[in-house]
């Protein structure tokens, strides 16, 4: 909900920050970020939650760097945007899984799944919803007029987003005994993220459709 306006900010008075980084490829960054976030599993898997959420908080810092470093210095790829994609993923699959493992119970497991599902079908809304958009053209998404998208990924928002996502984690790490709870009410509002892509899915493609076809030349037009 906020990634817009965080990632402007970030840009903005991020540039000596990334100057520091400079011989370094942001790929190293998003593996460094994937490492660090794979070792906060571990932690909360033998309960060291304190020490767990710092190296989340570690993780996530290194991630926002690698797209900063990339876009500062312009050093962006699409092998580096997919590297990213699938490092977060992988993670943030990865941590949930550690915290009901180390406090198991049948309402534990079951949030998890409802969790991990939810994040499944999210995906799915918004990986096809890029690659139509990428065909398309991105002036679907925000204002026509403004410069092109400097992510790798393109897609309208939702109630959810990496900030959001980030946040609910760190709340995972800081009341563990609340996982089954915090579990469910964030896959709640990651099926009504879900809800909202569909629905400006539809807004936008799924009546022009139903109206005929639409050639190539319409789908340029602001």
């Amino acid at each position: 909900m906020f990634d817009a306006s965080l990632r402007r900010t970030k840009d903005r008075y991020g540039e000596s920050v990334a100057a520091l980084f400079r011989g370094v490829s942001p790929n190293t960054i998003s593996l460094a970020s994937f490492v660090v976030g794979m070792f906060s599993a571990g932690l909360a898997f033998y309960g060291w939650f304190g020490f767990a959420l710092i190296l989340w908080i570690i993780s996530r810092l290194l991630d926002g760097l690698d797209g900063l470093i990339a876009r500062v210095l312009d050093k962006q790829t699409d092998f580096g945007g997919y590297l990213d994609i699938l490092c977060d993923f992988a993670v943030y699959a990865i941590l949930p899984i550690a915290i009901v493992q180390n406090r198991p119970s049948p309402e534990g497991y079951l949030a998890l799944a409802f969790l991990l599902a939810t994040f499944n079908i999210n995906g799915a809304s918004w990986m096809y919803l890029a690659a139509i958009l990428e065909k398309r053209g991105s002036q679907y998404v925000g204002d026509p007029a403004a410069p092109p998208a400097m992510t790798s990924i393109i897609m309208p928002s939702g109630l959810v987003g990496a900030a959001e996502t980030i946040l609910a984690y760190c709340l995972f790490l800081i009341w563990p005994s609340q996982a089954a709870l915090l579990f469910t009410v964030f896959g709640g509002m990651v099926v009504i993220t879900t809800l909202q892509r569909l629905a400006w899915a539809w807004h936008t493609f799924g009546k022009q459709e139903c109206k005929g076809p639409v050639t190539k030349n319409e789908t340029q037009k602001p």
